[in-house]
């Protein structure tokens, strides 16, 4: 379906299904951590923000880069600045860890906002996509709409493939383990800071991943990308859609990304729009209140003989 929608979509549609892919694959990567290892971080936007920021550093004004190594240079870079914070914060447990991931991700926010490299508040423009040529032939051009959703589905495809196959190995039930109990883990005879630390990289290079894709998108990067708030917001995405799920959470990145763009919209709700935060916020709230278990739960619990079914990954 998400491969034949093209083929019925209007330009907005479509622009919005991207949107949801794009904020689907980094909802799942925060999935790997929360859901899956059991590690809350609060500063995941910090990841988005340097593939995003890579890739148009990568591009500068010298025509189209070559995808054969930006993506792969993004994804590493965010890959690299996981490594450097989870080796750090990951000695850290609770409330501790939440806040020194906290920490680390506005330290790169400042570097991008005060500093020229990133140009500074007003952020950077991204003059040409990427493409990918063989032989002097042009394979994959990501200014090419048609090519770019199919890219974007592409990744999010194969990231949910990744995770899927992950959860139900001996590595993912490692991290299961750990979530569950880390200390009876260490018991019976598992290192668990080297599998943690794996779990966080992995998590900030498909960040890195989505931060790629996003900045293509937008043709524009800015610091923004990596506040704190947009960490809150991808939190609130796997919430929204049910912890513990990949399914959920990719359910979540689409319930979110339609809310807020139902309530930012002034030609459906006039003046309201002016405050879609605290009507989104409201709505969010009574999400969490009625669907403890999010819209995956929901799902389960309409399905027959589904009453009391846990989420599970899948």
């Amino acid at each position: 379906m998400l491969l034949a929608l093209p083929l019925v979509l209007t330009p907005y549609t479509q622009d919005l299904v991207v949107k949801i892919a794009i904020f689907a694959i980094f909802a799942l990567s925060l999935e790997l951590l929360v859901g899956m290892t059991g590690l809350v971080s609060l500063g995941h936007a910090a990841f988005l923000g340097i593939g995003a920021y890579v890739a148009v550093l990568g591009t500068g004004d010298g025509g189209a880069a070559s995808l054969v190594w930006l993506l792969p240079a993004a994804v590493a870079a965010a890959a690299g600045y996981a490594l450097f914070v989870g080796a750090l914060s990951l000695r850290t447990k609770g409330i501790y860890f939440i806040m020194v991931t906290l920490a680390f991700a506005q330290m790169a926010y400042f570097v991008f906002h005060d500093t020229s490299l990133g140009g500074g508040s007003d952020g950077i423009f991204l003059y040409s996509k990427p493409v990918l040529e063989i032989g002097g032939r042009t394979l994959i051009d990501l200014d090419d709409k048609r090519h770019y959703y199919y890219a974007v589905a592409a990744a999010l495809i194969l990231t949910y493939a990744l995770l899927a196959v992950l959860a139900r190995s001996r590595f993912g039930h490692a991290l299961t383990g750990i979530r569950v109990n880390e200390q009876r883990m260490r018991a019976a005879g598992f290192a668990t800071y080297p599998y943690k630390l794996a779990a966080f990289v992995l998590a900030g290079a498909l960040a890195g991943l989505a931060g790629f894709l996003l900045a293509v998108k937008d043709g524009a990067v800015n610091p923004e990308l990596l506040s704190w708030h947009e960490s809150g917001a991808v939190l609130l995405m796997i919430i929204l859609g049910g912890i513990g799920s990949l399914r959920g959470a990719v359910l979540g990145a689409a319930a979110f990304t339609l809310l807020r763009e139902f309530f930012q919209s002034p030609a459906l709700l006039g003046s309201v729009a002016d405050h879609w935060q605290l009507t989104l916020g409201l709505t969010i709230i009574a999400f969490v209140a009625w669907l403890p278990k999010g819209l995956i739960g929901l799902m389960q619990r309409l399905k027959p003989g589904g009453a009391g079914r846990g989420g599970g990954h899948g």
